[in-house]
C-alpha cells in the first residue's frame, strides 16, 4: 500500500480502500514512469483514469482521485479528453473523487477524510 512521507494513505489508496468496503473489485491503472523528466511522472490510463472499479450494481467505473484543491482542474481535464467521452459512449461510468477532511460533529475538533464524488455524464459535454 502506498503511503506518503507522514505514513498516511495517498488519495488513490483512500479511494481503493473505500471502494473495496463498498464491495467493488478495483484495480489501480495509473502508472509511474521513473524515466520521464528529472523526477519521474505519473501517467493515467487513457489520460484520465487512476482506478477502474467493477461494481455489480452499476457497471464499470473509471475513477480519477485527487485532493481537495484539484477537483475543478481534474474535471476540466476529463471533459476535454476524447477518450473520456468514448468511455461514456461505450456504456462506462466516470467519477471524480476529491478527498477532504470534514468535521465529524459540529463544534467538535475531530475530522474524518470523506470523498466528494462527482459523476461525469454526457451532459457535461454539452456545455
Amino acid at each position: 500500500m502506498s503511503v506518503n512521507r507522514n505514513g498516511r494513505l495517498n488519495y488513490t489508496q483512500k479511494t481503493l480502500q473505500h471502494l473495496r468496503k463498498l464491495g467493488c473489485c478495483v484495480e489501480k491503472v495509473e502508472q509511474f514512469n521513473i524515466h520521464a523528466g528529472p523526477f519521474g511522472q505519473k501517467r493515467d490510463a487513457f489520460g484520465f483514469i487512476d482506478i477502474i472499479a467493477l461494481d455489480p450494481q452499476r457497471g464499470i467505473i473509471a475513477i480519477q482521485s485527487t485532493g481537495p484543491n484539484g477537483h475543478s482542474e481534474h474535471y476540466r481535464t476529463i471533459v476535454k479528453n476524447e477518450f473520456a467521452k468514448l468511455w461514456l459512449e461505450c456504456g462506462g461510468i466516470i467519477e471524480l473523487w476529491s478527498w477532504r477532511k470534514l468535521l465529524v460533529k459540529r463544534g467538535g475538533a475531530l475530522r474524518r477524510w470523506e470523498p466528494r464524488v462527482q459523476e461525469i455524464t454526457d451532459k457535461d459535454y454539452k456545455q
